[in-house]
C-alpha cells in the first residue's frame, strides 16, 4: 500500500529520465523513470532498503538516508523540505492511532483585527485544510456569486472538487487544485488530515485522491479568476503564517491595473462586511 513517503520517492523516480543523469537505458523497462536499482546507487543503499521504504514497510529512516535520497534524486529546496516532512509524519505514523478529528476553527482576536486593518482590500484566515474561517469584505466581493462562501463552513477543497462553478471561476484549475491537495500534507496534524479525507474523498474522487498521493510540489504562480460579472481578476498572493494558531493570513494584490479597477468595481456592487465564520 505504501506511504507517503514511498509515494513520493516513487513519484519522483519515475518521472526522472535516466539520461538526465548521465545514466544509460538499459532494455526494456517495466515503468518509466529510473530504476530502483539505478536510485539505491546513487543514494548509497541497497536495493531492498529502498524497496521497503519505497513500500511503507520502513517508517523510520535517518536523516542522512534522507539527505542521500535527495541528493540522488536532485531535489530541489522545496522538495527537500516535502521530502523531510514525508519522513517525520511517516515516523508518526507507527504511534497510537487517534480518532479523525477538524482542528479548532477559531480565529484570535488580535487576528481579526489585523484582518480589519486590510479593509478594504482582499484578505482571508484560512488553515492548512483550506477552512476559511475569517474574510475581508474585498474578498466577498471578489467571490460574489462564484458559490465559494455559499457554505456555513465554507472549505476552498470542498469547493475546489465538488463545485462545478469552481472551474469556470479558477482559470488555472488543475493548478489550484495541485496547490491545495499538496498544501494538505501540512494540516496541523494526521488525525485533521484523515477527518478531511475521510470526508472529502468519497465525493471528490479520483481527481481529489489522486492529487493527494502524487505529491507533485506546485508551482505557485498569478492566481488568475474568471468572476461571474465578466471580470478578469490577476492577483497575486502574500501569505503570513500563524503558527501558534495552524493557519495562515493571505492577501491578495492586484498584478494589473485592470484587476485594480475590477475590484474597485465589485466592491461598489458589493454590500458585505467582515466575516469570522469560526
Amino acid at each position: 500500500m505504501g506511504s507517503p513517503l514511498g509515494n513520493f520517492i516513487r513519484a519522483k523516480r519515475d518521472s526522472i529520465q535516466p539520461e538526465s543523469l548521465g545514466l544509460h537505458r538499459h532494455g526494456r523497462r517495466r515503468s518509466p523513470g529510473l530504476r530502483r536499482l539505478d536510485l539505491a546507487t546513487r543514494a548509497g543503499m541497497s536495493v531492498e532498503y529502498l524497496a521497503r521504504i519505497e513500500q511503507g514497510r520502513d517508517h523510520n529512516p535517518s536523516p542522512a538516508v534522507v539527505n542521500s535520497l535527495a541528493d540522488a534524486l536532485c531535489l530541489d529546496p522545496s522538495e527537500r523540505n516535502h521530502l523531510r516532512y514525508l519522513a517525520k509524519i511517516s515516523g508518526d505514523q507507527c504511534s497510537v492511532q487517534v480518532a479523525p478529528v477538524p482542528p479548532p476553527r477559531r480565529v484570535r482576536p488580535s487576528v481579526l483585527q489585523t484582518l480589519c486593518l486590510l479593509e478594504p482590500g482582499v484578505a482571508l484566515v484560512t488553515n492548512r485544510l483550506g477552512d476559511i474561517l475569517a474574510h475581508t469584505t474585498g474578498f466577498q466581493s471578489i467571490t460574489s456569486r462564484t458559490g465559494l462562501l455559499d457554505d456555513a463552513e465554507p472549505n476552498l477543497n470542498r469547493y475546489l472538487f465538488t463545485d462545478p462553478r469552481s472551474r469556470a471561476f479558477f482559470v488555472d484549475w488543475d493548478d489550484i487544485a495541485d496547490e491545495h491537495t499538496f498544501d494538505l500534507w501540512q494540516a496541523p496534524s494526521l488525525e485533521n488530515l484523515e477527518w478531511l479525507t475521510s470526508e472529502l474523498a468519497p465525493v471528490a474522487g479520483p481527481e481529489f485522491t489522486d492529487r493527494l498521493s502524487r505529491h507533485v510540489v506546485p508551482r505557485r504562480g498569478v492566481l488568475r479568476l474568471n468572476h461571474p460579472d465578466g471580470h478578469q481578476l490577476r492577483l497575486l498572493r502574500e501569505t503570513l503564517e500563524l503558527p501558534m494558531d495552524a493557519q495562515q493570513l493571505i492577501v491578495f494584490l492586484p498584478e494589473c491595473d485592470q484587476t485594480a479597477q475590477a475590484i474597485d468595481q465589485l466592491r461598489r456592487q458589493s454590500h458585505g462586511r467582515l466575516r469570522s465564520i469560526s
